[in-house]
């Protein structure tokens, strides 16, 4: 198959990338331009660098669609994990989240491509309240009504944001938004590549999936301390007050405002999906600390 994976410059999309490659398909990645940089080197949270891995690397911008002119020449399957997570771009989340798959949809729509893999969120029919969420959803309705063949891919969570734990632990105080009772089973990125791969070749239309092991998230802080070595200092924040700090954000910066009531939610309810991989997360945050510690971060 000929594959083009959107959002390759991410956690997500490099080990996708990856992964189909390893399977011997013909790999284009999309990537701004500001971004490509980030292919040739190691991510800030281990993910790899596919520069010279790829067959192709297309630059554009999503939300940009004269720039994706030719994008699907040539192309089979289409994976995106396009989506904003930690980028400071002025661009809103509708636009990109929404809009930007949407151009890639319909772009993929008149060239004939036959498979379309998205990823969004777990759970999501409880955070329709949330644009984050309402964004990517709005997409799936697209996609699942456009008549081409679609997976949708839905992670628990990723290691890359359990990773603010360890980031948390290192500044010698972690903050948990409610009791930190509920439960989460995050995926590594090369282990969630697998299942977006396999869904090549699957009928199923909706994958849920976690990682191998179940935390609550007192207990991922708690090893975050553990690996660096001091006791835990932990302290949490009422889901009622960091939705009031959320609101006094929202006037100055949407985007914030949103990713800031995202976390809150997920961080109030439990998220536990059907397990899958065998890279469990202190090993993760063990290589994690090594990396940033070699870099001085």
């Amino acid at each position: 198959m000929r594959i083009l994976v959107a959002g390759a410059s991410g956690y997500l999309g490099r080990y996708v990338a990856l992964e189909f490659k390893k399977r011997g398909h013909w790999i284009r990645v999309l990537v701004r331009e500001k971004s490509l940089h980030k292919l040739k080197e190691i991510g800030p949270f281990l993910q790899p660098p596919i520069k010279d891995q790829v067959d192709d690397i297309f630059i554009g911008e999503v939300t940009d669609r004269v720039s994706l002119k030719g994008i699907m020449d040539g192309i089979d399957v289409v994976f995106s994990s396009v989506g904003i997570t930690r980028q400071r771009d002025p661009v809103g989340i509708m636009e990109v989240d929404y809009g930007g798959n949407k151009n890639l949809l319909d772009l993929a729509l008149e060239k004939g491509v036959r498979k379309f893999i998205f990823v969004s969120a777990f759970n999501a029919h409880l955070f329709g309240h949330l644009e984050i969420v309402r964004a990517r959803e709005k997409f799936v309705e697209d996609l699942t009504s456009s008549g081409i063949d679609c997976a949708v891919v839905r992670p628990t969570g990723l290691f890359s944001d359990s990773s603010e734990f360890l980031r948390m632990a290192l500044k010698g105080r972690a903050y948990l938004i409610g009791d930190g009772h509920n439960r989460v089973n995050p995926i590594h990125g090369a282990d969630l590549a697998e299942v977006c791969a396999d869904a090549l070749e699957s009928d199923l239309k909706e994958i849920p999936v976690g990682g191998p092991q179940v935390f609550t998230y007192r207990e991922i802080a708690e090893l975050a301390f553990r690996i660096i070595g001091k006791s835990p200092r932990i302290t949490n924040i009422p889901p009622g007050l960091m939705r009031f700090i959320a609101g006094l954000i929202k006037p100055f910066n949407s985007k914030y405002h949103t990713l800031a009531r995202f976390f809150t939610e997920a961080m109030t309810h439990d998220f536990v999906a059907p397990p899958r991989g065998k890279i469990r997360l202190e090993d993760y945050f063990r290589e994690l600390l090594d990396f940033w510690e070699k870099k001085g971060v």
